[in-house]
């Protein structure tokens, strides 16, 4: 028997939204949820792929998120503020809704922002840093997440890994993305490194009692820690503050407890900004992505990598040659697929 299976883009994702339909997601939530799972396999970004399937399960089985939701586009009198309301359903499908509008609000004002509240939240942020670049639109995308992190100097979990994403749109080039958690390392690796009997770097995590750890499965029962130390937090800080006070949707703390666990997706809200580079440059000379180009070719001129070129390189062979899947990843898809909500505890 081979090792792998080669699909293409469009097999996948069929698997993949035929799995969510059977767990009982409508079709607007399996279709927007199968496009951002296929999306990270077919960049090679396997912590955001099929990887995520059984914690969506889970989390509809629990009743923690709607999967028949239908997404509200909600009626803002303020022009530059764009809100979807998830209605308990996932992220994706609400920021599908909303971005057309967004686009134009942006378009027209040079700056717009995009509120979704209420949803349940399991994936990357490049692909709505994408969609906004690929309409020429520069974009900052943050949410919170649940409180496993403790602020520079702390000693318990009250931040989330509150990730951040930003977006800028090139010429006949993939644009420029980065994607980070604010916490030093995600608690995806944490659970890896227990699972491979590895012990964590120094500088990672916290036990229960705030003293430092490299026990995996110590650090699980206690806190991990913020990137750069206090200017990590301080960014974590200000995704609260943005991405939950502002838009008057839960911080991080108590999407924990709401959620009671952090075995399944949290709920909270999203924020995405978006910016118009030939609104805010109009009157000045020259183009402002042209301008940009020049220092992107000086950064390379180092020598150095921009972010997301490993991505976009997995990207173009995915779409030339399909996307490779492990003969265990297929059994999981096919599991899933037998038994839907049955296939998980």
């Amino acid at each position: 028997m081979s090792a792998s299976t080669v699909m293409s883009i469009s097999a996948l994702y069929d698997r993949v939204e035929a799995i969510l339909l059977k767990a009982g997601a409508s079709p607007v939530q399996a279709g927007a949820l199968a496009r951002v799972i296929t999306a990270g396999e077919r960049d090679a970004c396997k912590s955001h792929g099929i990887y995520r399937i059984e914690g969506i399960l889970r989390t509809i089985k629990a009743g923690k998120v709607k999967a028949d939701a239908v997404p509200e586009l909600v009626p803002n009198p303020g022009k530059a503020v764009v809100r979807v309301n998830a209605g308990g359903g996932f992220a994706n499908p609400a920021f599908e809704l909303g971005l057309p509008t967004l686009v134009e609000r942006t378009r027209s004002l040079g700056l717009a922002a995009l509120a979704i509240n209420d949803c349940g939240h399991f994936s990357a942020l490049w692909p709505e840093a994408e969609a906004l670049a690929e309409q020429g639109l520069a974009s900052m995308v943050m949410c919170p997440s649940y409180a496993t992190v403790a602020p520079s100097g702390g000693k318990k979990p009250l931040l989330g890994t509150n990730p951040f994403a930003f977006g800028w749109p090139r010429a006949g080039k993939p644009p420029y993305v980065f994607d980070f958690a604010t916490s030093v390392a995600a608690r995806g690796e944490i659970e890896l490194h227990r699972r491979a009997g590895k012990p964590l770097p120094e500088g990672w995590a916290l036990d229960a009692e705030g003293n430092p750890t490299t026990d995996p499965q110590t650090a699980l029962g206690g806190a991990m820690l913020p990137f750069g130390g206090h200017k990590g937090s301080a960014i974590s800080t200000m995704i609260e503050l943005l991405a939950g006070s502002l838009i008057g949707d839960l911080n991080s703390e108590e999407a924990l407890a709401k959620l009671g666990t952090t075995t399944l997706l949290p709920s909270h809200g999203e924020l995405v900004i978006a910016f118009s580079p030939e609104v805010f440059a109009a009157g000045r000379p020259g183009n402002p992505i042209a301008h940009a180009e020049l220092l992107f070719d000086a950064i390379a001129g180092q020598g150095a990598r921009l972010p997301s070129q490993r991505r976009f390189a997995a990207r173009a062979k995915s779409e030339a040659e399909g996307i490779v899947l492990t003969q265990a990843e297929i059994a999981q898809l096919d599991r899933l697929l037998a038994l839907g909500l049955d296939a998980v505890a």
